[in-house]
């Protein structure tokens, strides 16, 4: 025979306010306010106290040890007001919440909000949106021009600094500007040609299909910079696509492939064997990469030139797979997804290689780019101090 939970106990109060009404349970406190209606565990409202003796203001770090927190623990009192939650512990400690920040922190808070705003975009969508690029004076000197091209970056994932000395050096101070470089096999600043210097197709005349850079590395680089400094030649135009576009109309129109690329885990590999070059990665992790709570995507690893052999996914699901695959890789496809730039010596671009896939068309004569990858975290941090939600 099954065995039944006991049912929890609730306690039943009076609205404290017109917008506010909580009730007891048995191991949470429920709690209305506006439209929100949260659950909050009462271990987690303990966690979480903002009293002096629990959390360090100055450092905005937690001086609480989680370790100590009574997993049986319940309040003696809860108070309400406009404005405020108070509830009295066993100890007699109390801990007060403003509405405001619990509605705003609760689970329930969070799925109704997103981590990143962002604009969705197609080659039509970007062009009638006219987005600037960020002369490099103004970039490099002060907070409005750093900041416009850091919301322009945001939002779309892709954005232009103009009029930069078409230098390596020149290069480097821009990129510093916003995040530290981030070395990796490449070097700090990598510097190309057509002349299959390194074991990757991009040091080749070839064009280059959509994809995203580093998916062999556990943690993909976070943004990535292109300066064209030099073309002798014809062709070589840079593709663009937004891949969390393309993603969401996947999720509109099938959204049982979206979510098999956000669950089915993937290898991608790169091996070179190229002069001094000696270089194993594999890097893991789905196609997709979503927040679990709103289902919000932040990552997109996409490349299919260095996807590894598939052996993470058994029999009975990899033909689903394959057939989700095919669906987004025919909206990264599609020509209206397709923004195509001319880079040019002076003209400087900034791609978020966790959403912008890249590629280029073939080219003739001599071309140089330089380039590196920045730490996302170091140019979402810049954001931030900018007032930009990041």
């Amino acid at each position: 025979r099954p065995v039944l939970a006991a049912p929890a106990r609730c306690y039943p109060t009076a609205p404290a306010s017109p917008c506010c009404a909580w009730q007891l349970h048995q191991d949470h406190l429920e709690l209305r306010y506006g439209s929100t209606v949260m659950r909050l565990d009462f271990v987690w409202l303990r966690d979480h106290c903002r009293s002096a003796s629990c959390y360090n203001a100055k450092t905005k770090q937690r001086s609480l040890d989680t370790a100590s927190v009574d997993l049986a623990i319940r309040p003696q009192a809860v108070r309400v007001d406009e404005a405020t939650l108070f509830l009295t512990w066993p100890d007699g400690h109390v801990t007060r919440y403003g509405l405001e920040w619990l509605a705003r922190n609760s689970y329930e808070g969070q799925k109704q909000q997103v981590m990143h705003p962002r604009i969705l975009w197609n080659a039509e969508i970007y062009r009638q949106a006219q987005v600037p690029s960020v002369d490099c004076q103004s970039f490099l000197e002060t907070d409005e021009g750093l900041k416009e091209f850091l919301q322009n970056f945001l939002l779309y994932g892709i954005a232009f600094v103009e009029n930069v000395t078409p230098t390596k050096e020149d290069t480097e101070i821009l990129a510093e500007r916003i995040s530290i470089i981030r070395e990796t096999i490449y070097g700090r600043m990598w510097y190309f040609t057509s002349d299959f210097s390194r074991g990757d197709t991009a040091y080749t005349k070839l064009a280059l299909d959509r994809h995203t850079d580093t998916t062999y590395f556990q943690e993909p680089c976070g943004i990535q910079v292109f300066h064209c400094l030099k073309h002798e030649g014809t062709g070589g135009r840079t593709l663009l696509v937004d891949g969390f576009h393309a993603a969401e109309q996947v999720l509109r129109q099938a959204p049982e492939h979206f979510e098999l690329l956000a669950k089915v885990p993937l290898k991608h590999e790169y091996v070179e064997n190229v002069g001094g070059c000696h270089n194993h990665m594999i890097g893991v992790g789905p196609v997709l990469n979503v927040y679990p709570w709103n289902n919000e995507l932040y990552l997109i690893r996409y490349n299919n030139y260095d996807r590894a052999v598939i052996n993470t996914v058994p029999h009975d699901v990899v033909r689903r797979w394959y057939h989700a695959h095919r669906a987004l890789t025919a909206e990264l496809r599609r020509p209206d997804n397709e923004l195509w730039v001319k880079l040019k010596p002076g003209k400087a671009l900034f791609v978020d290689n966790w959403r912008v896939l890249h590629g280029r068309e073939a080219f003739t004569g001599y071309r140089q780019l330089c380039g590196c990858y920045l730490t996302r975290d170091d140019v979402l941090n810049t954001a931030r101090l900018l007032g930009l939600q990041a």
